[in-house]
């Protein structure tokens, strides 16, 4: 592969990737939450409920900085906590509607400029980018893994 497109390919990620945390950042100041706290709220969305230690595995951060996190979402009034089903010792955390809206609003915009942008590509360039993105996340994921292995 020649090096001209790996350059034009490293620097179109790397904007990428800024832009997302751009976005991300503002997203926060306006939920009034810290990018780790929105983290959260982006895990709940997609998931129905979750444990505190999987959302402390998923974050990377101690028991006791989760809960600290926890604590904060749920005076804001973005998550609750209810008793686990089985297992009387445990809690499960639930975004609530208040949050949902909220983070809908803001986002709708993108949503909706995103819809009209993937409209620009084949369902086979679709199926490539789709691939090259997992493929992406695979590599980042196993060198966050690498990262939070490291002791200082």
């Amino acid at each position: 592969m020649s090096s001209d497109i790996m350059a034009k390919l490293g620097a179109a990620v790397q904007g990428y990737q800024a832009s997302v945390d751009d976005y991300d950042r503002e997203l926060a100041r306006l939920m009034g939450v810290n990018e780790t706290d929105l983290r959260c709220l982006e895990i709940l969305i997609g998931a129905e409920e979750a444990a505190p230690s999987g959302l402390a595995t998923q974050l990377g951060l101690t028991s006791g900085s989760v809960t600290t996190m926890l604590d904060r979402l749920e005076k804001l009034d973005y998550l609750s906590r209810h008793p686990h089903p089985t297992d009387r010792r445990k809690t499960l955390v639930r975004i609530t509607p208040r949050a949902l809206e909220r983070v809908h609003r803001l986002m709708a915009p993108f949503l909706d400029d995103s819809r009209h942008m993937v409209e620009r590509y084949t369902r086979d360039q679709l199926e490539l980018i789709t691939d090259f993105l997992d493929a992406s996340r695979t590599v980042q994921d196993d060198h966050v893994r690498q990262l939070r292995a490291i002791t200082q």
